[in-house]
């Protein structure tokens, strides 16, 4: 399944619980799964079970309401939802191209980003003269980041005022289903409800002053793009490495068209079974809770460019792409 958080030119303001289809019939359209469950009643006789209305609230009510969702889109088979109506005449789907995404999770529960490709850790420290440290190969490291400045696809990012290196990183994030506590690596799976595309805006040149005293703040605080929907971890099965929640997933991210970064998610050096077990030692995990992988090896201009630039421009267009997980678009704006 894919779930999106959206809305329609007719209720901009209303934001609706939707699952997406990438192929048959309705490739490329969004669900409204509550306008789904009338149309199911009635067309199919499919019995009405309570249905939240986010994803947020739909990764709470549990593994239930999970495969109920599920079944909505199974009775949908064969049938192009973007033109069947409720009795009620409210539309079931949506092209995507005329619906709006909004982030997944628009204010997750918790943001944790780790630092966890080898590859650009290398090129980070040596970008500093620096080797790196024996301790990062000890245990995984992460700083909890802003979860109130969340954008979806689409979106326009502001620049902040205080940068003159604004930069992308290109990375995987998982969604925590099931609150856990001292989660062994090798259970960790099971309480990953699915992944999407991360991106942690950075400013280069605040983050390179904060590093010399106490770590990232306002050098990531003002963004972090996610989406453009989330994929549950049944969708990748095909692709799982053997490694707890790692995958064969190529990633990839374009400014303006031109590809600048290219690597694969099976390259991490930390598993996510590692990430989820390392952040959950002596603490609380929660549902909703997500967790970024930190940047893929020449996911960033301050790799690809040495720390030196050019960096990111107001109407710049940086697209992320990761396989199975869609893309995620932003424009840089300079509005504030």
């Amino acid at each position: 399944m894919k779930y999106a958080t959206f809305v329609t030119p007719d209720s901009p303001r209303e934001p609706r619980l939707g699952a997406v289809l990438t192929g048959g019939p309705a490739n490329g359209a969004v669900i409204d799964l509550q306008a789904a469950q009338s149309w199911a009643l009635t067309a199919r006789g499919l019995p009405p079970e309570p249905l939240p209305g986010s994803v947020f609230e739909l990764i709470h009510a549990g593994q239930a309401a999970w495969l109920y969702a599920r079944n909505l889109v199974n009775v949908l088979d064969g049938v192009n939802p973007t033109t069947v109506t409720t009795a009620q005449k409210a539309r079931v789907g949506w092209p995507l191209a005329e619906a709006t995404l909004y982030p997944p999770l628009p204010r997750p529960m918790s943001l944790r980003d780790f630092y966890a490709f080898e590859q650009h850790v290398l090129a980070a420290y040596a970008n500093r003269g620096r080797e790196v440290p024996e301790e990062w190969y000890e245990f995984p490291a992460f700083y909890f980041t802003n979860p109130n400045s969340i954008f979806g696809t689409g979106e326009a990012v502001p620049c902040p005022k205080h940068t003159q290196a604004l930069d992308y990183e290109l990375e995987i994030a998982c969604v925590i289903g099931k609150t856990g506590r001292d989660i062994p690596a090798e259970k960790a799976e099971g309480h990953i409800f699915g992944y999407m595309i991360m991106n942690d805006w950075s400013a280069r040149d605040i983050q390179r002053k904060e590093m010399k005293m106490l770590g990232p703040a306002k050098a990531k605080d003002f963004a972090t793009s996610l989406g453009p929907w989330l994929v549950t971890v049944d969708e990748l099965r095909d692709r799982a490495t053997g490694r707890p929640g790692v995958f064969d997933l190529q990633m990839s991210a374009r400014v303006n068209g031109v590809e600048r970064s290219r690597g694969n998610f099976k390259d991490i050096h930390y598993s996510f079974g590692q990430l989820i077990a390392h952040a959950s030692e002596d603490a609380f995990l929660l549902a909703g809770d997500v967790i970024g992988s930190g940047t893929v090896g020449s996911g960033c201009l301050l790799e690809l460019t040495k720390g030196q630039g050019p960096w990111l421009r107001p109407g710049d267009v940086v697209e992320l792409e990761i396989e199975r997980l869609g893309v995620l678009r932003n424009r840089v704006s300079s509005k504030r």
